[in-house]
């Protein structure tokens, strides 16, 4: 049933952008370019509104087809299908919402100034037509390029966190961290390849991630763990369980779990669910909280006010998927000093907007990305490097955070 609400949603939202998107623009060009609107713009318009909602209506289908017999079909991978279908639905998406946000502005001041508007209604819609001519071509430009940029760029982030009296065994630590690598069709092994051999060049001691290696289906897990088996660190590398590393095979957890597990002990790193770890670095100790919360799994209670409140270390790190407020006030009422997260994509799609970062993940949490101060515990948010829903990014790079830890 949630699926079915899901999906009329998001054909409400498209019908009412791509109207208002398409009923401004045809008023540009009606007067700006009357000769071309006549002869051509209404033939170009239906041809294209046609191309640019074959997707769509194909998901429909599939899910009406879902509905009716419970079985899951999906989209072939195919390049064809990808940049014939796929890609320019999104694309044309993004733009349409993108300039919506900003016709929404103009006429929201066409209402407040309506004595005006009405007194030289003429001269403000030939100015409000080229303000929508000049936005269309501005992010017709803008949006593809930098969703290419995001697809093929990485950003690494240097943290330093100074702490009061650390051991001198824990002075100079490098922690690198990484989330949602999501290996698919799309982060394929060339984008996975690329990101490891980023992070092995910071030759980090510790390597931890927030879960989330495949997307899903089991086609992508020894792909995923092969490429993350080449990561090198001196202490190894840890992960706890994400959303997706429970959806290998859609049904049962168990066995996506079982097998995401096995694939990344072959490769030499640890899958850790509700556990710790300690570190012992020299004569420190580096103690590391795995505490599960996908929307699969979460910690129960009791278990985890056992484990932070009986961890010990000079310096203690929370490492958990989702960044839920009750995970935080945990970690930070039992002096933890790191608090690491994913799951966000960091936004993934976030609206150029001035002041404000507009993407629907706000509303599931505004820890989008970076860092939170709760007193002396800082929690980490990580873009993380693949992708869910749409195949791709926007206005959200990929990342690598870099956390140096020294004494002050």
């Amino acid at each position: 049933m949630w699926i079915v609400i899901r999906l009329l949603i998001g054909i409400a939202i498209l019908v009412v952008v791509e109207y208002y998107f398409i009923r401004k623009t045809s008023l540009a060009f009606k007067l700006f370019l009357p000769s071309f609107y006549q002869k051509n713009f209404r033939t170009i318009k239906r041809v294209f509104l046609i191309w640019m909602n074959l997707y769509p209506v194909v998901l429909i289908v599939v899910f009406t087809y879902f509905a009716i017999t419970l079985e899951r079909i999906t989209m072939p991978e195919s390049r064809i299908i990808d940049y014939l279908l796929i890609y320019p639905f999104w694309i044309f998406f993004i733009l349409s919402v993108q300039v919506f946000l900003y016709f929404i502005i103009i006429d929201i001041l066409k209402l407040l100034l309506f004595p005006l508007y009405r007194k030289h209604k003429k001269q403000i819609l030939r100015i409000q037509s080229a303000i929508v001519l000049v936005l269309t071509a501005f992010f017709l430009i803008y949006v593809p390029t930098r969703i290419i940029y995001d697809y093929n760029g990485v950003s690494v982030r240097t943290i330093d966190y100074e702490k009061e009296n650390l051991p001198d065994d824990l002075n100079n630590f490098y922690i690198a961290f990484i989330s949602d690598l999501q290996a698919d069709h799309y982060t394929d092994e060339g984008r996975l390849s690329n990101f490891i051999e980023i992070v092995n060049s910071l030759n980090p001691d510790l390597v931890l991630i927030a879960g989330d290696f495949i997307t899903t289906g089991p086609k992508y897990i020894s792909i995923s763990a092969n490429l993350v088996g080449k990561l090198n660190a001196k202490h190894g590398v840890y992960s706890c369980i994400g959303d997706h590393d429970n959806w290998a095979y859609r049904g049962d957890i168990s066995k996506s779990l079982t097998e995401i597990k096995k694939a990344l002990k072959e490769n030499n790193i640890e899958f850790v669910d509700n556990s710790q770890r300690v570190f012992r670095i020299g004569h420190a100790a580096l103690e590391v909280t795995f505490a599960t919360y996908t929307y699969s799994g979460r910690i129960p209670r009791s278990m985890l006010d056992s484990l932070v409140i009986n961890g010990s270390g000079d310096f203690k790190i929370f490492l958990t998927h989702q960044p839920r407020q009750h995970l935080i006030d945990a970690a930070s009422e039992n002096n933890y000093d790191l608090f690491l997260a994913g799951h966000t994509h960091g936004g993934q799609i976030s609206f150029l907007f001035p002041f404000i970062q507009l993407t629907p993940t706000l509303f599931e949490t505004n820890y989008l990305h970076g860092d939170f101060w709760f007193d002396d515990m800082l929690m980490i948010v990580n873009r993380g490097l693949g992708m869910s829903l749409a195949p791709l990014r926007y206005n959200s790079t990929p990342e690598i955070t870099l956390i140096k830890i020294f004494d002050e």
